[in-house]
């Protein structure tokens, strides 16, 4: 199989979520890291593409000489898609040269820094005739995917009840202020909802097959001189009816990524902890709670295809992450569909669209705020 080739703008040395990528991308063997502007300091850059066997000449300085550079090559060696992996700021600048240049684009998450970039972010995708996917994470867990199957194959009866909780503990004490992600200037308007929040909110609306349609929220700081929220909760009204909470925090403290999902219906519910990412608990009036377990036989033909090994070894976060690249690789190859929910366009504007309700919610005392819709 011919691998699609990638570049990658942001995650140089030191960065956390670019080594992240670059693991996941790389797992299935699908995808080839081709080039890279991995920071913004030009000596940074190199070093980094350096340390990852890239030849100088496909190291760049900065990601509009990348994309000039890399159209220029011969359509069998450039890059055909670009990894986004920058602070927020920059997502849709760099997205912009990478669609102008005629790239396709697999981007971090949340997609823009405001909900108005969204908006022109939408525009251009959709005029580009390219593709774009965004990287939540946890959507790429079998047994995630197990739960919408589930879900919409109407298992549960109609959905009354959602609690979605993404809680850890890293900026409980000082993680050091001048950390990008709590300055409004390159994180936009919401650290803690724009982190980890989008996470949750997108969990819900994937399992459930359901639009959150309005919420009232509570957040902020917690840690005193922080502009940005590291704390909060929003009460959730979904388009049927049904009722929710989420719950999302960076200052709980011991806590180390407390991702879950409980989702009730009439005749149903069940639970997922990213914690114990291989179990979904099925829970029922009528006996006692059922765990399913990935790869075993009795889960869909979409979860069992999501698995690399035999049932009882586990997987994780980046077997999940990987797993969105490889849809990703098939979708720039051309292949057909086989089903993996694979967030894109939708999700980027329904994040930013969260991030910006919320944070106007919690301005207004938490007043009842309708999430825009595209």
């Amino acid at each position: 199989m011919q691998k699609v080739r990638m570049g990658m703008v942001g995650g140089g040395e030191g960065a956390f979520i670019g080594a992240v990528h670059r693991m996941a991308a790389a797992l299935d063997g699908q995808v080839e890291l081709v080039c890279g502007s991995f920071s913004s300091d030009a000596e940074r850059s190199a070093r980094s593409g350096a340390a990852l066997g890239l030849p100088a000449a496909r190291c760049y300085a900065d990601f509009a000489s990348m994309m000039r550079s890399e159209a220029a090559l011969p359509a069998e060696q450039r890059m055909e898609f670009v990894a986004v992996v920058t602070p927020n700021h920059l997502h849709l600048p760099v997205v912009k040269a990478a669609l102008a240049s005629g790239f396709h684009v697999f981007s971090d998450k949340p997609a823009t820094f405001d909900l108005n970039e969204a908006r022109e972010l939408q525009a251009l995708v959709s005029g580009s005739g390219l593709h774009y996917a965004l990287s939540h994470t946890y959507v790429g867990y079998a047994m995630v995917q197990e739960a919408r199957r589930r879900v919409l194959a109407g298992e549960l009866g109609r959905v009354r009840k959602v609690v979605v909780e993404y809680s850890q503990g890293w900026l409980a004490g000082d993680a050091g202020e001048d950390l990008w992600r709590l300055d409004p200037a390159r994180s936009g308007a919401s650290c803690c909802m724009g982190d980890i929040g989008t996470h949750a909110f997108n969990l819900a609306e994937t399992v459930t097959g359901l639009k959150i349609a309005e919420l009232s929220s509570d957040i902020g700081p917690l840690v005193p001189g922080r502009q940005l929220d590291d704390d909060g909760t929003a009460l959730l009204r979904f388009e049927n009816g049904a009722r929710g909470v989420l719950i999302a925090s960076q200052v709980s403290v011991g806590e180390e990524n407390n991702l879950s999902v409980r989702v009730y219906g009439e005749r149903a519910g069940l639970e997922w902890r990213q914690q114990e990412p291989n179990s979904l608990i099925l829970k029922s009036n009528e006996g006692p709670a059922q765990v399913l377990r990935a790869g075993w036989p009795g889960l869909g033909d979409g979860a069992l295809a999501l698995g690399r090994i035999p049932a009882g070894h586990p997987e994780g976060y980046l077997e999940a992450f990987a797993n969105l690249y490889r849809a990703f690789a098939a979708v720039v190859r051309g292949e057909a569909d086989n089903g993996f929910h694979l967030p894109g366009l939708d999700e980027a504007f329904r994040g930013m669209a969260f991030v910006d309700t919320a944070v106007a919610s919690s301005a207004a005392g938490g007043q009842w705020r309708a999430i825009p819709v595209e």
